[in-house]
């Protein structure tokens, strides 16, 4: 059966593809990323003498010296993407390094999209995390015990909660890739990332600043700034939806050991349960760190999972920023268990040692250079 679905953009969101504009490939003029449609300005330097002097500038600038090549930004700009505020202007003069690399959406010949996988992703989050059985964390405990790690731990869990891939219960519905949209609307964010301090007994706002650790969270100005390019909340994406109705006959049902009752409801429903204790664990660290516009905003997406509900829509948390947590089934993280099996990861032991809670940093977007939202929030309805 054939649908559409729609997502549509509660926060900011950026679902991208892995690539990122290096600062050699734009430039900031009149508080926008000027993109610059390089081949055009090849082509134009190959005449003359200066193609020499530009690709010397690129092979040793962190970034393009807008004296000498500022025109450009003015008449080979492929797309210009506006700054969320035009303060941020002045922090991207003062940053240098990976802050400066901008992480863009997923694009292709058309326009940017949504890639089919990110929805499915979200939605098989929901259900893995729904359908988790007690014993399977100790079951990855004793996993881990062994002298080789397995290198696709959570195939198991994911098995047992979803049926393997022959008779996986998400396998009811296909999502196709997004229509192609337009740039426009897009713009570039301002994110900061936010951690825990221990403090008299309890807790206090730090914001992260690479590599030299955290400044005060008085003083999110002396932190890294993080750009990325994200569409903003309203911003609605549409595409193809398709529900196999081989499956809905009684007889496949009974093969498969699919309950009588499984469809795409029960399969929002796991989203929104996911959706509420996400929010539920994002609203005791904003309670923790003082953010209050931050908090006041969980509690509006926390109103609108409250409507989805009743819609037969679902919230989603998806694409970049959202962290470990938009990305785990598990999101119990003070439990001991849970804390013993990341500990052998190298990534995560040092933070999983700390006598704090984990994760204890978020990604977090500034609007109007306050820190005020969660990244990757989105409703999806299907039509």
């Amino acid at each position: 059966m054939s649908m559409r679905y729609r997502l549509t953009c509660l926060t900011p969101l950026l679902v991208g593809d892995g690539r990122k504009l290096s600062p050699i490939d734009y430039m900031v003029w009149k508080d926008q990323v000027n993109v610059l449609d390089q081949w055009r300005i090849f082509r134009l330097l190959a005449k003359g003498p200066r193609l020499d002097g530009y690709l010397a500038q690129l092979k040793r600038a962190d970034k393009l010296d807008f004296a000498s090549w500022g025109g450009f930004a003015q008449n080979f700009a492929g797309r210009r993407i506006p700054f969320e505020s035009p303060t941020y202007s002045a922090y991207w003069n003062r940053a240098s390094g990976e802050s400066l690399h901008i992480p863009t959406f997923a694009m292709g010949a058309s326009g940017p999209y949504i890639p089919g996988t990110a929805i499915k992703g979200a939605l098989r989050t929901g259900m893995v995390s729904a359908n988790w059985k007690s014993g399977m964390l100790n079951d990855l405990a004793a996993r881990m015990q062994g002298e080789r790690v397995p290198r696709r731990l959570a195939e198991g869990p994911e098995e047992q909660a979803l049926g393997n891939a022959g008779v996986s219960r998400m396998r009811l519905v296909n999502v196709a890739d997004s229509a192609p949209v337009t740039h426009a609307g897009f713009k570039v964010y301002l994110l900061r990332v936010s951690t825990l301090q221990p403090r008299g007994g309890s807790y206090a706002l730090g914001w992260k600043q690479i590599p030299r650790g955290a400044v005060d969270g008085s003083r999110p100005d002396d932190s890294t700034p993080i750009f990325a390019e994200m569409a903003p909340p309203g911003f609605a994406f549409e595409g193809d939806w398709w529900e196999k109705t081989f499956f809905t006959q009684p007889e496949i049902r009974r093969v498969v050991r699919w309950q009588e009752s499984f469809d795409r409801s029960r399969i929002f429903e796991a989203a929104n349960d996911y959706a509420a204790r996400l929010l539920a664990a994002h609203k005791q660290y904003a309670t923790w760190t003082g953010l209050d516009l931050l908090a006041r905003q969980i509690d509006e997406l926390e109103k609108r999972l409250a409507d989805a509900r009743q819609a037969g829509q679902c919230l989603l948390s998806l694409g970049w920023g959202g962290g470990l947590l938009s990305k785990s089934a598990w999101l119990d993280t003070s439990d001991p268990t849970y804390r013993q099996i990341l500990q052998q990861v190298s990534i995560y032991g040092k933070a999983t040692g700390a006598n704090l809670p984990f994760p204890k940093t978020r990604r977090i977007v500034f609007l109007n250079n306050k820190p005020a939202s969660l990244p990757g929030w989105a409703v999806l309805e299907v039509r």
